[in-house]
Order: C-alpha cells, then sequence, then structure tokens
C-alpha cells in the first residue's frame, strides 16, 4: 500500500507539472501578432517635399527582409506594411487609420516627420497603439506622463539646439547668428533649443527667416538672413531647402560660420545636390556612424552595414545617411520584439521598449548607446560635432549631452 501510495502521489505530482506547464508557456497575441507573423505598420514621405527621406522607410524594409530570411523574430515573420504620406499630416492619419484598423498591424514604427507624427499622436495613444521610435527629434514625443504609447529615437531637437549654443558661445562668443528654420513644430523646436542655450545671449540672433513646405526655394529668405550682417548661420531646414540654401550662400558669397541641423546631414541627399565645393566647412552634428568616413572602414558595425547594403539594398546610396537611420531605427525594433518573447501583445511591446539597456546598433558613435525607462523615452540623448571637409564628415570634441544641466 505505500509503495502504491508513493507512486500515486509521484504521478499525482507530475501530473500537476505537465498540466501547469501549457500555462507558464501560454503565447499571448494582440491584434498583428500570431505563431507565424508580426505585423507592423509605417508612414514615410515617399513622394512630396520631404521624398527625401522615402529612403529611411525603404532601408527598414530590406533590414526587415533581412531579419525574415534567418528565420524572423522568434520564429515569426515581420510583415512590414509602409505607405507613402507624402509628408502631409492629413495624409499620414488616413493612412495610421488604414493600417490600425484594417491592416490591423501590431505597432507603427519609424512613422516620419514632426508635423505628420503629431498629427496621429492623440488616436494612437486613443487606441493604444504603440507608436515607436519616431523619425523625428520632437521633444514632445519623449512624454511618457501624457502619451504613454508615443516613443522617440534621435536625440531630441531641443537638445541639438542647445548643443550648437554651447559650440557657438565657446568658440565665437562675439558672432551674429540668423537663422532660417522650417515654421512648423520641428523648426521651432531647434531654435528654441539654440535660444535656451544661448540664455542671456539670445541678443546674438539677430535675424531669423522662416519657410513653408510649400515654398519653391529659400532663396529670398537666405537673401534677407545675408544682408542682416550676420557672420554665423543655422541652418534648421530639411533637405530640399537645406540644400538650396547651401546653394544660395555659395553664390551670395556669404563667408559665414554655416551650421547646418542635423536631420539634414546626408552626403547623398544634401551635400552632394549642393554641391561639395559649396558644402565645404559645414559644421553640424552626428550619433550615427558615417560610412563614408575612410577611418571607418575596418569598423565591425560598419562592415555589417555594408553588407546589408549590399545584399538587401544594393540600389541604396551608401552616402545617404537616411540609409544608416533606417537601418538602426528596424534593429532597435527587431530588440524590442525579441525581448518580448511569446507575449506580442501591445502593452508588453510598450514595456519591453521602455526597458532598453545599452543596446548597442553597430553604427551608432563610439560611447553612444540605447537606454530608455518607464519615465525615459528619449532612446538617444548626446551627439557630437562634426565639420564636412569637401569630400566626407570630421568627427571632433567629445561627445556631449544637450540635455538641461548637462
Amino acid at each position: 500500500m505505500r509503495v502504491n501510495r508513493r507512486a500515486l502521489l509521484l504521478s499525482t505530482a507530475a501530473g500537476v507539472i505537465v498540466a501547469s506547464a501549457p500555462a507558464l508557456a501560454q503565447k499571448k497575441y494582440d491584434p498583428g501578432a500570431s505563431d507565424t507573423e508580426i505585423k507592423l505598420g509605417n508612414t514615410t514621405p515617399y513622394s512630396g517635399p520631404a521624398s527625401a527621406y522615402g529612403t529611411n522607410g525603404r532601408a527598414a524594409a530590406a533590414y526587415f527582409r533581412m531579419v525574415n530570411d534567418r528565420r524572423g523574430v522568434n520564429g515569426r515573420k515581420i510583415n512590414f506594411i509602409s505607405y507613402d504620406d507624402a509628408y502631409s499630416p492629413p495624409k499620414t492619419v488616413e493612412q495610421v487609420r488604414r493600417l490600425v484598423e484594417s491592416d490591423e498591424v501590431l505597432a507603427l514604427v519609424q512613422t516620419l516627420g514632426t508635423a505628420t507624427n503629431s498629427a496621429i499622436m492623440k488616436y494612437t495613444n486613443t487606441k493604444k497603439i504603440p507608436q515607436l521610435f519616431v523619425a523625428t527629434g520632437g521633444t514632445k514625443f519623449g512624454d511618457p506622463k501624457n502619451f504613454p504609447w508615443t516613443m522617440g529615437f534621435q536625440p531630441n531637437y531641443q537638445s541639438e539646439g542647445r548643443v550648437y549654443a554651447k559650440f557657438i558661445l565657446a568658440n565665437h562668443p562675439a558672432g551674429k547668428i540668423a537663422v532660417l528654420y522650417q515654421n512648423d513644430d520641428y523648426g521651432k523646436d531647434v531654435l528654441k533649443g539654440l535660444k535656451d542655450g544661448l540664455g542671456a545671449r539670445t541678443t546674438m540672433i539677430i535675424a531669423e527667416a522662416p519657410y513653408e513646405t510649400g515654398d519653391p526655394t529659400v532663396d529670398s529668405q537666405v537673401v534677407r538672413l545675408q544682408a542682416s550682417g550676420a557672420d554665423i548661420f543655422v541652418n534648421i531646414a530639411t533637405p530640399k531647402f537645406a540644400a538650396q540654401a547651401i546653394k544660395k550662400v555659395a553664390e551670395l558669397g556669404w563667408k559665414s560660420i554655416h551650421i547646418l541641423n542635423n536631420v539634414s546631414g546626408s552626403i547623398g541627399s544634401v551635400l552632394k545636390p549642393a554641391g561639395f565645393e559649396n558644402s565645404k566647412g559645414i559644421l553640424s552634428t552626428a550619433y550615427l556612424q558615417d560610412p563614408t568616413d575612410k577611418a571607418n572602414a575596418n569598423d565591425p558595425g560598419v562592415k555589417e552595414w555594408v553588407a546589408f547594403m549590399d545584399k538587401y539594398y544594393p540600389e541604396g546610396d551608401k552616402t545617404n545617411s537616411g540609409n544608416v537611420s533606417g537601418y538602426v531605427i528596424a534593429r532597435l525594433m527587431v530588440q524590442v520584439l525579441e525581448q518580448c518573447g511569446d507575449n506580442l501583445t501591445r502593452e508588453n511591446v510598450m514595456k519591453q521598449a521602455a526597458n532598453l539597456k545599452d543596446v548597442d546598433l553597430g553604427m551608432l558613435l563610439p560611447g553612444i548607446k540605447v537606454n530608455t525607462g518607464p519615465n525615459d523615452y528619449f532612446p538617444l540623448k548626446q551627439l557630437q560635432m562634426r565639420r564636412f571637409n569637401g569630400e566626407g564628415w570630421e568627427n571632433f570634441g567629445p561627445v556631449i549631452s544637450g540635455e538641461i544641466g548637462s
């Protein structure tokens, strides 16, 4: 009897273990996720005034294809659905509703533009749809208290503006500044950071000229700024208009210290069209590796990126930094999904996005890594100054933060 009872007890215990095992390994899915697939949504301007950014979406799509060829994420293939919004907020709203309500994506990733992301922000948060790693440095996109379903990626624009202010005060304290800026939240955000960084020295700014995204050129604005007598030109513009401004500065013979915001630092889409000779000496900031820098030729991260481009996006321009941005954001999204395991709910996607610790994306500058937390929705916070030498960018100085109090 004792033996039988002991056997019965062991059998019962084993039964408990077997019965509980499936519960422990239970998979959880929200719309857009299954045993075989993860749907991600995206909007990018493949047409319109900011179409130069279209390559960001293509690079991300290429990265996800590579991941799928390598058996996907935890055995699931990524279905990346990307629509053209032409950099138009009403179009973005339309396309995002389509992604959420018709395509039923699990999350949005790398939706591009400040005004466009602003237009969908309340909707995604009301619907509780992760709006991750938005391709804009708008400061508003790192506000977990009011918008817990929206997260930025790059160093925010106000921080970038403060970095330029630090550089100007340290190196050109007697300078007179003229600013070209896009007349929306993006342009005003960088300008605010510049003014905040200058503090009591905001009087150094002697001229400001806004432009609209529907303007054909910014030539008239640059002429007005040059006429102000400024010797420092801060160019806060998206690629098309940034290239126009660089050309006009050269045409006018305006020998100013030229600071270009980093969203337009692409050699392929901005400096090359503007002319390398015209662009020589321009200053900017960076947080990504520059694959055109010969000094990076043997960097493991750069070599991995080049191999990726050769195989999965051979038609992509290796001098276009948008192809680096698309790659690193897609890579970070894969990191989040891997951390999710079999719990592919939207809530867990946001939880994991807010739990990234010292993530190295291969193409970040040395010393820069991704870190987030429940109250920290800015994955990247540091930048380094750089100068265009006529052929490529040269970084100089330390990696610095533009955060308040740093």
